[in-house]
């Protein structure tokens, strides 16, 4: 084995670890792997025998390139002012695939990847780094250009918004499928008590871009504002396929034949919470659905 090939052997040792780093971090699978690649082509560059700790050197590199992304897209965004919904996971009705269960671990949900869009660069990798990774706080100073202490600061600041938005779902599967196809069938019927009855009173629909029906908003607070929306969905001629999306209950929704929306539902108390919708077809053109054929 030449040294590329034992190079490139150590790496493969990590690349389910960084992956998962640059999910947390991006919100992205697409953006993460360009991550986890630029951090290849980083050590590819290094004498590997002057680092003593590849899997701290790599977890390291990928941090700092994705928040280095990250900055750049929330400058975009600001300027836009577009709703960003994370890009899910998306896996077949009965069951996660073996690749994807390592990104899911720690319940990594959309309504939690949502609350994360609302933190500051640095604040969400502390968070990250540090709550979900262990990597100590002496260690992320330097990625972030702050004190240990103020690295602390910066977990305990996005540790506090994380926890005051409650993000963990129903744990039961079945609960959750029963409640979405309720709601489905209750949109079909133009049902709106019946819709208003699987909707928490202050449920929140985001939806990020694509073919929205006209007049409908990005972003949607309410039972009955979103029960009217659903209703009006409901009047477009799309196929819907049952999904998990990021290990909970979900759709993937064709309209003729295309991939129009995927739909990821958080439901507590047999009721939605949360409703975050990916339906811009560039987004949506860069995740693998095939797994669903």
């Amino acid at each position: 084995m030449d040294e590329r090939d034992w190079l490139a052997e150590r790496f493969e040792e990590h690349r389910t670890r960084l992956r998962a780093v640059a999910y947390r971090m991006l919100g992205s699978l697409s953006e993460a792997d360009d991550a986890v690649q630029e951090a290849w082509l980083r050590l590819s560059r290094t004498d590997a025998d002057e680092v003593e700790n590849l899997g701290g050197w790599l977890t390291t590199v990928v941090a700092r390139v994705s928040l280095n992304m990250l900055r750049s897209r929330r400058s975009r965004r600001e300027e836009a002012r577009d709703v960003h919904v994370p890009e899910p996971i998306v896996d077949r009705a009965d069951g996660t695939d073996p690749e994807h269960e390592a990104l899911l671990a720690d319940s990594v949900g959309l309504a939690l990847l949502v609350v994360l869009e609302t933190l500051s660069p640095p604040e969400r990798l502390a968070f990250v780094l540090h709550d979900m990774f262990a990597v100590p706080f002496d260690e992320i100073a330097p990625i972030v250009d702050r004190s240990p202490e103020a690295a602390r600061q910066l977990a305990s600041r996005a540790r506090r918004r994380v926890q005051g938005q409650n993000t963990m779902p129903d744990a039961d599967l079945d609960t959750q499928r029963e409640v979405i196809d309720a709601f489905r069938a209750a949109a079909r019927e133009g049902d709106f008590e019946a819709l208003l009855e699987l909707l928490d009173p202050d449920v929140v629909l985001r939806a990020d871009q694509g073919a929205l029906p006209i007049g409908a908003s990005r972003v949607v607070h309410g039972a009955a504002t979103v029960a009217r929306q659903a209703m009006g969905f409901s009047r477009l001629d799309l196929e819907v396929r049952p999904a998990l999306v990021n290990g909970a209950a979900g759709t993937v929704t064709l309209r003729d034949g295309k991939p129009f929306a995927i739909a990821g539902f958080t439901i507590r108390n047999r009721r939605i919470v949360e409703m975050d919708v990916l339906a811009d077809p560039e987004r949506l053109g860069q995740i693998d659905l095939t797994i669903l054929d």
